[in-house]
């Protein structure tokens, strides 16, 4: 298929390969506010849960910050027990302090139970948003129009469905309720802080700039050796998969030091960035308990102070102590939640970005009916290019009557599987008109023109499952019987059943455990069952040696019998029967007429296969 690339852009890759359309951890979004305004859109119909989640976070962070305070009346019971007994009046009130600790208990009980229902309804809101993201991307994949596909990288498209949708899901499951959990956390400790000493909040908040201050430079710091560590990432799996795919030309043009000296200056990048960013990142914890172990030290100084003063008790300085702790905690969560949001964002913006892209009419009004198709083809006028300015077709017509055999010839870019291309309506002619028995083929749906056609391409396509499976995605209603008698239209059938397992042999997934001459008759046996009524042939014996194209000839003059067919052939020995033969030269037919009336003419036609025939000689 010599125009396939046509319309291809050049595809993105890392310098060494690296996976195109893959997003990088700590990549940010072009514009934030609108890739979160997105998310907010497409989770409307879960609001309800997420008002849920909030609430239950909130409530079972609140119940949690209370926890502290509470227990701290358990040790102040104790210590003016023991105050009691050292002065002779009293004792210890065991009843009291049991109370206070079944108390707590309750209370974190009911907190652990909130943040576990907080937990599993956004698990599965998250999930569900997934399956419905991944869903819609599927479908809409299907209404893609096929320019897109062809200025776009496989890698590129998958990883909307697959990279990009986890790192949604993953960013709306943790950092979302972490964000909401560890802000309540912040405005209940500083509540419950407050309640207990405002000198003691004080003394800790003066820390809190030093803090965030640290935080701060060292995110700044080291977030652009992670970006460096992830490219470079993506680069090194990228040079490995193209080195362990081409091993072979490799090896043939023994380029084993080039390769090896590549990947150690990548590696060496790599580890360059890695290093510092771990280094960088390692300090964040060590920071913060030192500055921490401060703000301890700060607290007990004080509330010794105070309690020595009466004006709090030994149980308040241990919930200070406890609520010390447990400030510091979410800040670090925080900027480490920032991070994870922006990466959400921006895989948020890339798949609402592709959910957004301009598809194609799918269905039209009082369309055309496909039911009773007898193969008529006509091209009227028609002109077509990529690019509105370079046109690749400016002026083609001709007629195929039903069951007619068209070949269609010419050298490379002459824009032979352009027509084919505009005949299937993968794209529409910037003038003209193609018809399917005297219907312009706008008139049809989409999907009821394209199920009138059976394909044959040069590139074979067959999936992962049994040979069986393969033949029967032609027709999927189709029984074993019917399978089988398909096969032996298409010559395969002696073959397969020489297959270990025969029609039950399961095709790996490039299919290579069977040749490619093999390869081609499967999908030749899976275009007899489909039974289209108009065929198209794509250069779908140039890769094969020539005893294999004889069988497959004969495969496709089966297939042929009673449709109409176009046949786009570079072999021109393959195309001597045809009842057309449209000879095309930049875009125009040239010539057209049966194998021997265009050999008579000695035109183009004669000087293109005089040339083959003079190199097989």
């Amino acid at each position: 298929m010599e125009e396939k690339n046509r319309a291809q852009a050049p595809r993105p890759r890392g310098s060494m390969g690296g996976p195109a359309g893959r997003m990088m951890p700590g990549e940010k979004p072009k514009n934030f506010k609108n890739a979160v305004r997105d998310i907010v859109r497409y989770m409307g119909k879960y609001r309800v849960a997420v008002v849920f989640v909030i609430l239950a976070a909130i409530t079972g962070t609140v119940f949690n910050v209370i926890g502290p305070k509470v227990m701290g009346r358990a040790t102040t019971y104790l210590a003016e027990g023991l105050r009691a007994k050292i002065a002779g009046t009293g004792g210890i009130d065991f009843a009291a302090i049991a109370q206070v600790l079944l108390t707590t208990l309750a209370i974190y009980a009911v907190g652990a139970a909130f943040i576990f229902l907080q937990g599993y309804t956004m698990a599965t809101i998250t999930q569900k948003l997934c399956y419905q993201l991944r869903r819609d991307i599927a479908e809409k994949i299907n209404r893609m129009p096929m320019k897109y596909f062809e200025s776009k990288t496989h890698g590129e498209v998958l990883s909307r469905i697959t990279n990009d949708v986890d790192t949604l899901g993953m960013g709306l499951n943790q950092s979302v309720t972490q964000l909401i959990t560890s802000t309540a956390t912040i405005i209940g400790v500083i509540v419950m802080m407050l309640t207990i000493s405002p000198l003691m909040t004080l003394i800790t908040f003066v820390l809190l700039p030093v803090s965030v201050g640290f935080i701060g430079f060292i995110v700044k710091k080291s977030q652009k050796h992670f970006q460096t560590q992830q490219k470079y990432l993506g680069h090194i799996n990228g040079q490995v998969e193209e080195v362990y795919g081409g091993q072979t030309v490799v090896k043939a043009f023994n380029k084993e030091d080039d390769v090896a000296k590549t990947f150690h200056e990548t590696n060496e990048v790599l580890y360059q960035s890695a290093w510092k960013s771990q280094f960088l990142s390692g300090l964040m914890h060590p920071v913060i308990i030192f500055i921490g172990n401060l703000g301890y030290v700060g607290v007990v100084i004080s509330g010794a102070f105070l309690a020595i003063r009466g004006t709090i008790t030994i149980g308040d300085i241990q919930a200070f102590v406890q609520y010390v702790k447990s400030f510091m905690q979410p800040l670090q969560q925080m900027a480490q939640v920032m991070n994870m949001l922006q990466s959400m964002a921006a895989a948020a913006e890339r798949v609402f970005e592709f959910l957004g892209e301009k598809e194609e009419e799918q269905t039209i009004e009082n369309a055309a009916p496909v039911s009773n198709v007898k193969g008529s083809v006509e091209f009227r006028n028609v002109r077509f290019g990529y690019d509105s300015e370079q046109p690749v077709i400016h002026d083609f017509s001709t007629r195929a009557a039903p069951g007619q055999k068209i070949a269609i010839v010419g050298p490379t870019g002459a824009g032979k599987t352009t027509l084919v291309k505009l005949l299937m309506r993968f794209y529409d002619v910037d003038s003209g008109s193609i018809l399917l028995d005297g219907q312009d083929i706008r008139r049809y749906n989409r999907r009821d023109l394209r199920s009138a056609f059976g394909m044959v391409l040069q590139d074979t396509w067959l999936f992962n499952g049994t040979v069986m499976e393969n033949i029967r995605y032609g027709r999927l209603d189709a029984t074993d019987e019917e399978v089988i008698a398909a096969a032996k239209a298409a010559h395969a059938h002696h073959f397969i059943q020489a297959l270990p397992g025969g029609y039950d042999m399961e095709l790996n997934e490039e299919a290579n455990n069977v040749s490619s001459g093999q390869k081609q008759l499967l999908t030749i046996a899976r275009a007899i069952l489909a039974d289209k009524p108009v065929l198209i042939l794509d250069e779908a014996t140039s890769s094969v040696d020539t005893r294999t194209e004889i069988r497959i000839q004969q495969a496709m003059d089966h297939l042929m019998e009673g449709r109409t067919s176009f046949i786009i052939a570079h072999r021109l020995s393959t195309i001597k029967n045809a009842d057309t033969i449209l000879v095309m030269r930049d875009g125009d037919i040239v010539e057209q007429g049966n194998h021997e009336q265009l050999l008579a003419r000695n035109g183009f036609y004669a000087e293109l296969y005089n040339s083959q025939f003079e190199q097989t000689a």
